[in-house]
């Protein structure tokens, strides 16, 4: 790390300007939270893994900002050139910058890697002392770089209307629809994940996340897609022709948007008259206001910077609320896929819980005793990497499966405690029958996306551990029934999920649930459920899916997270207050519980119901993938319990 923070700040200072500090953040062009492994730029210069970052080299320092998920992880990560500032408890980086640098500080970065939200909030910032955000002129984290990876070949996949349940036209004719409603002429897509949602089109060129590094543009009568055209095939061509979307170079986006500010982009399909037949009733009215469209959260600085910005509509995209929303062949696929996902998971449970019998002495799954303590063979043990690549052969095996929503993890004790953790073959853990395990993982599947935690113990949980199980438990059935009025949002729920630990004094540092895509990220807005008050920003609204996964990590000791997929439905109450309509969340993920994890003694008799409820479903909807054995321990791990007298 030494070396490169000395050439980076050789860059630095010979620079035009000098610079004074140089932000490395974690996005790419696209301000993904997942990004290619070309990418990974922050990651490279501070050696911290973690999704979520930003690294600040200034002459004399290095720092990182990252959030309560990776504090563990970045505090074991981080050279001791490295100061670890954590977000929510430390000034946020604008606020470190501005009262640390000096006056008249030039501060770098690279302009596609930063939105306009952030560059906007930083200007401001810096306002007070004259310090300038200085667009660097190459992005300097790239000239240090020498073995940085090569761009990624991965071809455009057509993704089947059958999976995607709504025609591209049907996309554009709404999202047209929309921009006459905001009087503006053009939408500058940024986001991966709505290029490939609404051209109905997938790739691999991000590991975990099925997108193509591409962007749009939609204009009232064209359609754009930037990509590289080497990723294009014939047939993937004539489909995008067949849709008047004219497929241009990645790199061209940059001049088309400048193209758009003045008016004068112009796609090779139009017709004679300008546009194309089918969109001649979208045309603005000449005395509308000259607007385009741009997401500030997704877009970068680099292209806002072409714009003329009293010209420009800055919302977020119309795309994100829209594929939040999932239409009925959407949901019908995510709930196969949780079925078939559900399926996987059990199996894997009922092969581990063997393994840890037979190899660690472990009491199991069902049985509460200390271990009668074996040492498997250097060849025959088991780590918390090859117990998830088992996890993963298994889910490989279902039917439409494409790979996996996001790097498994497998947490065995103390690691269980780093909320993101990511074992690595080489550092990793070996499975312990008395210590709790943490198993957080998802796949893709062409019909849907999955994402699942289960926290299981093979030998003697203490009280302690079951006590907090349990208060876990309790805050992610409590979320799960919840019943809400229309315009309710997921800040205003998430104390539902806290309060059974708030009684106790625990929390967690993350947040409570996450929208899912369509085989798309696993990680998808505009929604959530979280003590972050940007989840006031969007209520939950009927089709919408969101995860229910609250936790408890002690530092050095365990975590526990459970996990589920929930859809958002209109709910049939006896009254309606106000006209509102309610809502309530369906359970679309089906793994066991482990029952002697839990203190049935803390459950009321409302949570009993819904444990043997949910199980008995479990039972019935994963019966079809078991075989004999896996069934036996299915039925015993979905037995009815009772609170002892």
């Amino acid at each position: 790390m030494s070396e490169i923070l000395a050439s980076l700040r050789s860059l630095m200072a010979s620079h035009s300007p000098p610079l004074d500090a140089l932000v490395v953040p974690s996005e790419d062009y696209h301000q993904s939270e997942y990004v290619s492994a070309r990418d990974k730029r922050r990651e490279f210069v501070s050696g911290f893994s973690g999704s979520a970052g930003l690294a600040l080299i200034t002459k004399s320092e290095a720092r990182l900002w990252t959030d309560g998920r990776y504090f563990l992880q970045a505090m074991q990560q981080l050279s001791d050139e490295w100061t670890l500032m954590r977000m929510g408890e430390d000034p946020l980086v604008e606020v470190w910058m501005s009262d640390n640098l000096p006056e008249q500080a030039n501060i770098g970065v690279d302009s596609w890697c930063v939105s306009i939200d952030t560059a906007n909030r930083w200007w401001k910032s810096f306002a007070k002392k004259n310090q300038k955000l200085i667009t660097t002129t190459t992005d300097l984290v790239d000239e240090v770089w020498k073995t940085r990876p090569p761009s990624e070949m991965s071809p455009v996949v057509v993704h089947p209307l059958e999976f995607a349940g709504r025609s591209v036209s049907e996309k554009l004719e709404d999202l047209r629809a929309k921009l006459k409603q905001e009087r503006a002429r053009g939408l500058v897509i940024a986001a991966l994940d709505e290029v490939a949602w609404l051209y109905n089109i997938r790739g691999t060129d991000v590991a975990y996340c099925p997108v193509v590094h591409a962007f749009a543009i939609l204009t009232t009568n064209s359609a754009f897609l930037y990509v590289d055209k080497k990723k294009v095939s014939d047939e993937a061509n004539a489909y995008f022709k067949g849709l008047g979307i004219e497929v241009r170079e990645y790199t061209d986006v940059i001049s088309d948007v400048s193209l758009l500010a003045s008016d004068r982009l112009v796609s090779s399909f139009a017709s004679k008259n300008g546009q194309p037949e089918a969109t001649k009733d979208m045309e603005i009215d000449s005395d509308q206001p000259d607007r385009l469209w741009v997401d500030p959260s997704s877009c970068c600085y680099a292209l806002y910077s072409k714009l003329d910005a009293d010209k420009v509509l800055l919302q977020p995209s119309p795309i994100s609320l829209s594929k939040a929303l999932k239409n009925p062949v959407e949901l019908e696929g995510i709930k196969k896929a949780h079925v078939r996902d559900g399926a996987a998971v059990v199996q894997y449970l009922v092969w581990l819980d063997k393994q840890m019998q037979e190899l660690y002495g472990a009491s199991g799954y069902f049985l509460e005793a200390e271990a009668n303590k074996k040492k498997p063979s250097e060849t025959s043990k088991l780590t918390e990497v090859t117990v998830s690549d088992k996890l993963e052969s298994l889910r490989a095996a279902k039917e439409h499966f494409r790979g996996l929503s996001f790097p498994t993890i497998s947490s065995v004790g103390s690691n269980a405690a780093i909320i993101h953790y990511s074992p690595e073959p080489e550092a990793c853990a070996e499975m312990d029958p008395d210590k709790i395990y943490l198993c957080d993982s998802g796949a893709q599947y062409l019909d849907g996306t999955t994402d699942i935690t289960r926290t299981v113990h093979f030998g003697k949980p203490s009280a302690h551990e079951k006590d907090c199980y349990t208060a876990v438990l309790k805050g992610h059935v409590a979320l799960g029934n919840a019943r809400f009025p229309k315009g309710t949002n997921g800040y205003t729920l998430d104390i539902l999920a806290r309060a059974p630990l708030w009684k106790y004094g625990l929390d967690y540092r993350h947040g409570t649930g996450h929208g899912v895509g369509s085989y798309l990220c696993v990680h998808e807005g505009p929604h959530q459920v979280s003590f972050r008050p940007s989840a006031r920003n969007v209520p939950l609204q009927a089709t919408m899916t969101v995860t229910d996964e609250p936790g408890y990590y002690e530092d050095g000791n365990f975590g526990i997270r459970l996990e589920n997929v929930l859809v958002v439905n209109d709910a049939e109450t006896e009254f309606n207050f106000g006209d509102k309509g309610y809502l309530q969340f369906e359970h679309i993920t089906w793994a066991p519980y482990q029952v002697k994890l839990i203190d049935l003694d803390q459950l009321t008799r409302e949570e009993i119901d819904w444990l043997n409820t949910y199980h008995s479903k479990c039972k019935d909807i994963l019966a079809p993938f078991m075989n004999q054995t896996e069934m036996e321990w299915l039925k015993k791990a979905t037995e009815p319990v009772s609170v002892s007298a």
